[in-house]
């Protein structure tokens, strides 16, 4: 499926009214999310599409849209959940722990808890409750989300006690006290400096593994979280419509999980060497993707367009910075971050001015950088940019309307 799809892919797809005229010529364009939403769903229908809608097969949903337009997409129920199981089932690090029944405790953005007690609710026939209780949380008999706030840095006392009972819950259902931490690495590491902040450590078990798979995660956070976890910690990318398709494992490798796909890259500029993803996937049988560009970029171990080499998974297409060297992707401002000072934690490169930027950023010690490292940011900040860029140390950055944080702003 390189490039072009193969005689048995087209199969899969002849029917499908968007591929008509690809199949006609014979070659098949890149698909961008704009041809996707035209004429929606029409341009997606056949007869098996609507009998699979109609028997409950296939639904409507919308992708995250995080930091982009959102998208409707069609596909199997539990889609995503079931593409994160098999990821978990057949990881080398921590299969074990999918193999002994642990529960997955979810620590993530308060839109995706809302999103399953809107679920529970609809199941229901009733409306979901303000503040929905743990049973309202629970998407199946493995997994539920405690979060309840958009801003994990504004947690309160009460917030993280209830959470880490809603965590000891879980680990008293297993009989060897395990269970899997599913989270966002942000959020994660907001609840242990909390935890630690308010001496509360005696009450949060240790996990078994842990997974991080709902946002960039930088290169401190991840440090942090591994200098607070005696368990593997994994990294798993994909997306809402695509599920999953590369994991790290716990050294920080990047590993393919392409079942019924493959991938292209392409650079998203000529000579340089981030990469968009080119995907295509039959994975899902109602709206298979043909050569889909996903916006993701990644970079590469040696800087070629080889899907087998990939480093690093670098941010957003739509939020590279352009610079006079070149486009500068989140992974790259991020390296620049952690190479200088292990004690940044959040962070936000502001664009003052066609030739200024201001780096408004949070430590997990709660206290400046100090001088010198603080000297070497500006001056990487400086080469990596082509901008003249300060530092601005703030006791808190606001997080997004998804529950995320952006990297990239226009303004003080």
């Amino acid at each position: 499926m390189d490039g072009q799809p193969t005689a048995e892919v087209i199969e899969q797809i002849r029917d499908i009214p968007i591929y008509r005229e690809s199949l006609a010529k014979g070659y098949f364009p890149v698909l961008d999310k704009p041809e996707i939403a035209r004429g929606f769903p029409d341009n997606w229908m056949t007869p098996r599409l609507a009998a699979a809608l109609e028997s409950g097969e296939a639904e409507f949903v919308l992708s995250t849209g995080t930091h982009h337009a959102r998208m409707q997409i069609i596909r199997p129920p539990y889609f995503l959940l079931h593409s994160y199981y098999q990821l978990w089932r057949e990881h080398p690090d921590i299969a074990h722990t999918w193999e002994a029944g642990c529960r997955r405790v979810s620590l993530t953005t308060v839109l995706a808890t809302e999103h399953v007690a809107r679920v529970n609710a609809a199941r229901r026939g009733t409306v979901p409750e303000p503040v929905p209780a743990l049973e309202d949380r629970r998407l199946d008999e493995r997994t539920c989300y405690v979060n309840l706030r958009l801003d994990p840095a504004l947690w309160e006392r009460a917030d993280v006690v209830r959470m880490l009972a809603e965590i000891r819950s879980a680990r008293q259902a297993h009989p060897r006290g395990w269970y899997h931490l599913d989270c966002s690495g942000y959020h994660l590491a907001h609840l242990v400096r909390k935890v630690g902040e308010w001496g509360l450590w005696d009450d949060f078990p240790p996990p078994a593994s842990i997974i991080h798979a709902y946002e960039y995660t930088p290169a401190n956070v991840r440090r942090f979280l591994h200098q607070h976890f005696d368990c593997p910690v994994i990294d798993l990318f994909g997306s809402t419509e695509l599920g999953y398709l590369y994991y790290s494992d716990r050294s920080g490798t990047y590993w393919p999980h392409l079942d019924k796909m493959s991938v292209e890259l392409q650079p998203v500029a000529a000579g340089s060497t981030i990469y968009q993803l080119i995907v295509s996937s039959v994975r899902n049988p109602f709206m298979p993707l043909i050569r889909y560009r996903s916006g993701d970029c990644v970079r590469t171990l040696d800087g070629t367009p080889d899907p087998a080499k990939i480093a690093q998974f670098c941010g957003r297409e739509k939020e590279l910075l352009s610079t006079p060297h070149g486009p500068v992707s989140q992974g790259d401002l991020d390296r620049c971050v952690s190479e200088s000072s292990p004690d940044i934690f959040g962070y936000q490169l502001q664009l003052t001015g066609d030739t200024e930027a201001q780096l408004a950023y949070t430590t997990f010690h709660g206290a400046p950088v100090e001088l010198a490292p603080a000297a070497a940011l500006q001056q990487g900040l400086a080469e990596l940019t082509g901008r003249r860029c300060r530092l601005a140390h703030r006791t808190h950055l606001p997080i997004g309307k998804s529950g995320k944080y952006a990297w990239l702003t226009t303004g003080s």
